[in-house]
């Protein structure tokens, strides 16, 4: 094994050791012809619900301030 390899395996080992693990994810490939169309499709898709979609929007945004509220309430130790 050369002595990159070697390096590599080392950090991957003190990485599992911690208690990770290596994940391998797929991606859309932005070079692909049609992303750049496909993607501003979306993206205009995407504005229009959250144009017709205020009222829930702003609900979603109460929950979550709530929760966030609560939550650090509950990492410092206040009840």
């Amino acid at each position: 094994m050369s002595s990159s390899a070697k390096r590599v395996q080392k950090h991957r080992d003190s990485l599992r050791a911690e208690g990770l693990r290596p994940v391998q994810i797929w991606v859309p490939d932005t070079r692909a012809p049609g992303f750049a169309e496909e993607y501003r499709r979306q993206g205009a898709l995407v504005g229009a619900a959250d144009r017709a979609n205020r009222e829930e929007l702003a609900f979603l945004d109460a929950a979550f301030e709530e929760w966030a509220g609560d939550a650090a309430h509950e990492k410092s130790g206040e009840t």
